[in-house]
């Protein structure tokens, strides 16, 4: 097997907890599949907090944010190991009649080894952390009860239901130290339960046995952690508003309300994205649509999860945008319905700095609803935005300066010229 990277290496051995659970009614059921086939590896990551750090050339800011979801994984694949070893996942579960496998692994990676037995999880030690509990009726989920002032981890195995059992358990362990993990056969069935009730389980078991699914997890949590940075705003001067003509124009309706401040980055370049302002302000002349973001046209470049940009043409239902406010302050948000009409279009270009060359445009409708963010001063905020109406040469908007070249929306590092 490959040698694991060097980062890999200094992974530290997260410490182990005792269960933390009683139940109402009966014993806990006795997994025997879980301890008598070889076929019951659980790869188990089970004190690792998971965190974005941004580097130097990131898009974000360079603060981190610690997400404390622990994420097993469940595995008899090396490669899969090794992705989750390598992604800070760093403690595994291996059935008792294993622990040659465990000791394999042992000698080419930095590893926590915890062995099931008839139902029950054990560390190296003898000492018992955790206790795998089957959901298949609604009566076994009411039997699974918190306790007051114990700390550890119950695994739970939902036959049936998972959206709503994981709900109810999120609220019934609300304020507790217990540690509630689910199995999961996907990434998609993990985000269901990290998401439960917006709070979200404690943890996921994820049963994978190929390196993609370990991947889109991590990239799951890498797109967590993003929204909890800030984004460096840059206070732009604008130089000139111009008419230009009729044009198809996208308005972007999402799946959340949106406040005063907050809108979508957009531009005609990506080395400079315009904060435009959503439609949640009121008037007198229409009502206020705080879930739409009147964009521009359908050449532009928006902002989205990971860095990366999309043609506002590309958007539709389903996809997940950034939503940014006036301080820098993100969070993603689903597309519900895209709108493409023509429409006329004024031209909007603005500089950093007098004497900068370099040039920021966007085109958007010619509309008082359409309008771009203001910066903010300290703690006293002016007005949160200029509708593009009213909008003239000396002005002031947020911009986000970011890498002019890409591919496919991601940031490259080559020579371009555009204008």
């Amino acid at each position: 097997m490959a040698s694991l990277s060097s980062a890999s290496a200094s992974l530290v051995r997260a410490p182990t907890q005792l269960p933390c659970f009683r139940l109402n009614h009966g014993k806990v059921q006795s997994l025997s599949r879980y301890s008598k086939t070889k076929s019951t590896h659980l790869s188990i990551n089970s004190g690792v907090r998971m965190c974005s750090v941004s580097a130097s050339d990131s898009p974000l800011s360079t603060s981190t944010y610690e997400v404390s979801k622990k994420v097993w994984i469940w595995t008899e694949n090396s490669q899969v190991m090794t992705a989750a070893v390598e992604r800070g996942w760093n403690t595994f579960l291996f059935s008792s009649e294993n622990q040659g496998l465990a000791s394999e692994w042992s000698t080419i990676a930095f590893i926590d080894p915890l062995f099931i037995r008839e139902g029950e999880i054990f560390n190296n030690t003898g000492e018992k952390v955790a206790t795998i509990f089957l959901v298949s009726t609604p009566s076994d989920l009411k039997k699974l009860q918190p306790e007051a002032g114990h700390v550890g981890n119950v695994v739970i195995d939902l036959q049936d239901w998972q959206v709503i059992p994981a709900e109810n358990i999120v609220a019934e362990f609300q304020g507790s130290q217990t540690t509630v993990l689910a199995i999961s056969k996907s990434p998609v069935e993990a985000q269901l339960f990290l998401e439960a009730l917006e709070h979200g389980l404690g943890g996921v078991v994820l049963k994978a046995e190929n390196v993609k699914a370990v991947l889109d997890l991590k990239e799951y949590f890498d797109r967590r952690n993003e929204v909890h940075n800030r984004l460096s705003l840059t206070k732009a001067t604008i130089t000139r508003v111009h008419a230009v003509g009729m044009g198809d124009r996208v308005c972007v309706d999402l799946c959340s309300i949106m406040r005063p401040g907050e809108g979508l980055l957009v531009g005609s370049f990506a080395r400079g994205l315009f904060l435009v302002h959503s439609e949640c302000l009121e008037s007198n002349y229409i009502a206020s649509r705080p879930f739409r973001v009147n964009a521009g046209p359908v050449h532009a470049y928006v902002a989205i999860p990971g860095g990366k940009t999309s043609y506002l043409s590309e958007l539709k239902a389903g996809k997940e945008v950034i939503v940014v406010d006036q301080t820098g302050k993100m969070r993603t948000a689903i597309v519900g319905r895209v709108k493409i009409e023509t429409r006329p279009l004024i031209l909007v270009e603005a500089k950093i700095d007098v004497n900068d060359r370099t040039i920021y445009s966007i085109l958007l409708q010619t509309a008082e609803t359409v309008a771009l963010v203001c910066p903010h001063e300290g703690n006293q905020m002016r007005k949160t935005a200029i509708p593009v109406t009213s909008l003239k040469a000396r002005d002031e908007v947020l911009v986000r300066l970011q890498g002019g070249a890409r591919h496919t929306g991601i940031e490259i590092e080559e020579f371009i010229v555009e204008n």
